[in-house]
């Protein structure tokens, strides 16, 4: 605390707190990336700004928590903040010096915006001007809200577009799920012979046979589920000629566009 504000507050260094909140807390937040961010955002100085900013506002207890961790990470993986958004409840406050401070995304930001309506307590991001506690702050939410669904509708559009040009340059999406029908054979029939799972991945490895993921190594699972996939399309083609011999079209049809 400063010596020229005389504002008590509770400083929390990246622990959990399990302390019962009283109704109409004002939680203060800072984070900082490194120790030593000295860019205008460090510590001591968003501590100040939310000091001044209870001062102006008469507000007689902050209980004031810090956190050093990256802006990039989700808000669960930010325990101090995490711990903040468990005890918050209605009536009470939450105050950041900046808001990129709280999230550097649009879409974060509208979300906990959309929790501070949802469940009764006030978001304050003393450099945006934003109270949701107030008319204006509430229209100040709802434009960013927008701007965020901008930014999903671009995001979404942009991945459309990635995939149609891979698409269009026959990249195969995903990660290949097939393995080629000789290995499983040669798997099944490792197995009839009476090899265990494990004594086959060692034979496929020693061979430098590929998995259906392109990996160089084997397990007794990667064995296990080639001989279920060979087995299951050996009882899906028998099924089928079973089907054409009675002469049940649509139920060919269906599953020819079931595995295709």
């Amino acid at each position: 605390m400063t010596d020229t504000i005389d504002i008590p507050y509770t400083v929390v260094y990246g622990i959990t707190m399990n302390t019962t909140t009283a109704p109409n807390t004002v939680y203060g937040y800072c984070r900082v990336s490194t120790e030593n961010q000295e860019d205008g955002t460090g510590l001591e100085a968003q501590t100040v700004t939310i000091e001044r900013e209870a001062v102006r506002r008469d507000w007689d207890t902050v209980e004031l928590h810090r956190e050093v961790v990256s802006g990039g990470k989700g808000i669960h993986q930010r325990p101090v903040l995490a711990a903040i958004l468990e005890r918050i409840q209605r009536g009470d406050v939450l105050v950041v010096a900046k808001g990129d401070r709280l999230a550097r995304s649009l879409l974060v930001l509208s979300q906990l915006l959309e929790a501070s309506d949802r469940d009764g307590w006030s978001l304050v991001l003393i450099d945006l001007g934003v109270d949701t506690s107030t008319p204006a702050g509430r229209l100040s939410a709802q434009v960013v809200g927008a701007a965020a669904e901008y930014e999903r509708q671009m995001i979404r559009a942009r991945t459309r577009e990635g995939l149609a040009v891979k698409r269009s340059q026959g990249v195969r999406l995903g990660r290949p799920v097939e393995m080629p029908a000789t290995i499983r054979a040669e798997v099944v029939s490792l197995r009839a012979q009476g090899l265990t799972f494990q004594m086959i991945a060692d034979e496929m490895n020693r061979r430098g046979t590929p998995t259906a993921t392109g990996k160089s190594f084997w397990y007794a699972a990667t064995a296990q589920k080639a001989t279920v996939t060979q087995n299951l399309e050996d009882a899906h083609r028998e099924l089928v000629q079973r089907l054409e011999a009675t002469a049940d079209t649509t139920l060919v049809d269906r599953l020819a566009l079931e595995t295709a």
